[in-house]
């Protein structure tokens, strides 16, 4: 058999013998999953808050290492 029958009776056997184990459904737009909006704003707002915080220290430890404070 040459290489391209093997691979297209692989497909097939593949397609036949499994099916997904994911289902595809749209989402409600209307009933929007609270948790998990909240959960996304809160870790954006805790990792922007670390920025910030590494930032300031960064800036005051360049400013004590320069001599400029």
């Amino acid at each position: 058999m040459t290489f391209t029958r093997l691979l297209s009776r692989a497909i097939l056997i593949n397609k036949a013998g499994c099916r997904s184990a994911f289902t595809s459904s749209k989402p409600d737009t209307a009933n929007p999953n609270w948790l998990r909006v909240g959960l996304a704003f809160g870790t954006s707002v805790f990792l922007w808050g670390l920025l910030f915080k590494q930032h300031s220290t960064d800036v005051h430890e360049y400013k004590v290492r320069n001599s400029l404070e």
